[in-house]
């Protein structure tokens, strides 16, 4: 018998009511009372004076979605739990936001290949009371193709040296914070120059990240990703790209790597929770080849994960 893969485009919500150490009700048993709720997502009661709104004064994470299962969701908790930390948020409530990602894919109803969205925010502005909720959606119909064909990118320079989350760490660098301004930016600034993504770099002369994405290059049998002690994000899809690789037996390590080592390249990826390994195919003027053996078992290993 063939299974088929049912997908919803109808996106589920629900809200997180019981969410941080400190507020709401204390830490229980799972039964009664529930610490979450289901809402319309058409009809979203987000209060407008939100600071997660107003200010872009919180945290989020997006985590794929297959089967009915949050992929990698215990690195997506803690890379949260990291985050708020460093907003001097009340640390979340992991569980609870475990079980309310697991009932909003409950409540999209699907088998196929989705995101969820986890919002943390400072709350409504003067009451000191954090909000949250998790939102789940299908992935977008480009997935696929980006994946099989690969994207260009543009390398901008983010205007920090690769070591500000030291001499700055107020600038939060390393944190997934709401303030998605400048990323969104930094796409229109890469599709004015006619590519579809970019690769930040930083004014000492490194690699960084991509604005959604963090960078794999290879260098023969060696994949290696730009070292987090930069001011960059964790990633967590990166973290098991690197598991599946080594278990082919490629050599993996985290570093500075200088902007023109990308011309030595064998081959490079932007990876993320839900497009997953997206090959570059050119950067800047520099046309790249696609690794298909890597990319394929690659995509196949990312986008089975159930856990």
């Amino acid at each position: 018998m063939t299974s088929t893969t049912v997908t919803s485009d109808v996106p589920a919500l629900v809200f997180v009511d019981d969410l941080a150490e400190g507020f709401g009700a204390p830490a229980r048993p799972f039964h009664g009372a529930s610490p979450f709720h289901r809402a319309d997502p058409a009809s979203t009661p987000i209060d407008v004076l939100d600071l997660g709104i107003t200010r872009g004064d919180g945290v989020f994470e997006t985590a794929g979605v297959n089967h009915g299962h949050p992929q990698a969701i215990d690195a997506h908790l803690a890379r949260m739990a990291r985050s708020a930390a460093l907003l001097d948020l009340p640390a979340p409530r992991i569980e609870v936001w475990r079980r309310a990602v697991q009932e909003a894919i409950e409540a999209w109803g699907s088998d196929g290949h989705g995101a969820a969205k986890l919002i943390y925010t400072r709350g409504i502005e003067g009451t000191g009371v954090p909000t949250g909720w998790v939102y789940v959606w299908a992935e977008e119909p480009e997935g696929p193709i980006e994946r099989r064909d690969g994207i260009t990118v543009v390398l901008l320079d983010r205007g920090y040296r690769s070591d500000v989350a030291k001499t700055s760490p107020w600038l939060l660098q390393g944190a997934k914070t709401l303030s998605y301004a400048l990323n969104q930016a930094t796409l229109r600034e890469a599709q004015r120059r006619g590519a579809d993504d970019a690769v930040y770099t930083s004014t000492d002369g490194f690699l960084l990240e991509g604005p959604h994405a963090s960078l794999i290059l290879r260098f023969g049998d060696e994949f290696i990703t730009p070292g987090t002690d930069q001011g960059i994000l964790k990633g967590t899809t990166q973290g098991d790209a690197f598991d599946w690789l080594e278990g082919q037996g490629y050599g993996v390590g985290a570093r500075q790597v200088r902007v023109e080592e990308f011309a030595a390249a064998d081959a490079a990826w932007l990876v993320s929770s839900v497009r997953c390994a997206v090959p570059i195919t050119r950067v800047d003027d520099r046309e790249m080849a696609i690794d298909r053996q890597v990319t394929d078992g690659l995509n196949a290993f990312l986008l089975e994960r159930d856990c």
